[in-house]
């Protein structure tokens, strides 16, 4: 089974009481490279008109936005988040959008809580090191991929002697045992972007005709 996060990470996110114009101040300024290279991200993903897409660990909603700008009218994404206070304002911020393209689910520590097959795309942006539970997490969202589809994974390089205190503390595993993790989920490596720094971009595959293994 896949490590897992010390729970206490995700500890204030759960909190009633969460500023989240305090979170938008840090997740979607200049100095945060995914901000940054936010555009970058999104055309790496291969998200395009008509495709479901989830964002898990949707946070602010930095991505879920721009992927709904992406997707288009005929397409749709899901915006998952296990924060009670993230999910409101994303739910707020969706509903004041056209078109209305974006529906929000309040996430489990356990479970995406994404229908089975229903996505194209599953994204998931410095928030796999916050995963309690990562073998549950990605055999739902394995379950809740159709086949072919890809996840896009985006997270801080762990790496000791480069990175910084903060991530090899803050950061459960480096790249490598990441993808362990994933293949161990029956979702093969399909590739990766070298344009970020401080992160790194792995997509992985879901095979068509591969069931996705019970945890």
């Amino acid at each position: 089974m896949p490590g897992a996060a010390d729970p206490k990470v995700n500890e204030k996110f759960l909190d009633p009481g969460l500023n989240a114009e305090e979170w938008v101040k840090r997740f979607e300024g200049e100095s945060r490279e995914v901000f940054a290279q936010r555009a970058s991200i999104v055309k790496a993903s291969g998200v395009g008109p008509g495709q479901v897409v989830a964002d898990v660990g949707a946070g602010t909603g930095l991505f879920t936005f721009l992927f709904a700008d992406a997707v288009g009218p005929k397409g749709r994404v899901y915006a998952v988040d296990v924060s009670p206070v993230f999910v409101r304002r994303l739910r707020q911020h969706a509903k004041s959008r056209s078109p209305r393209n974006v529906v929000v689910i309040q996430g489990a520590s356990r479970s995406p809580e994404l229908p089975e097959g229903s996505v194209d795309r599953v994204f998931i942006c410095d928030t796999y090191h916050h995963f309690e539970h990562p073998g549950e997490m990605l055999a739902g969202i394995a379950r809740a991929l159709r086949p072919g589809g890809e996840v896009v994974v985006v997270d801080f390089r762990r790496e000791p002697g480069k990175s910084s205190a903060w991530t090899l503390e803050h950061v459960r595993a480096g790249e490598e045992v990441v993808k362990a993790e994933f293949e161990a989920a029956g979702l093969s490596f399909a590739r990766s972007a070298d344009f970020l720094q401080e992160n790194y971009l792995l997509v992985f595959k879901k095979a068509t005709d591969r069931k996705a293994p019970v945890p």
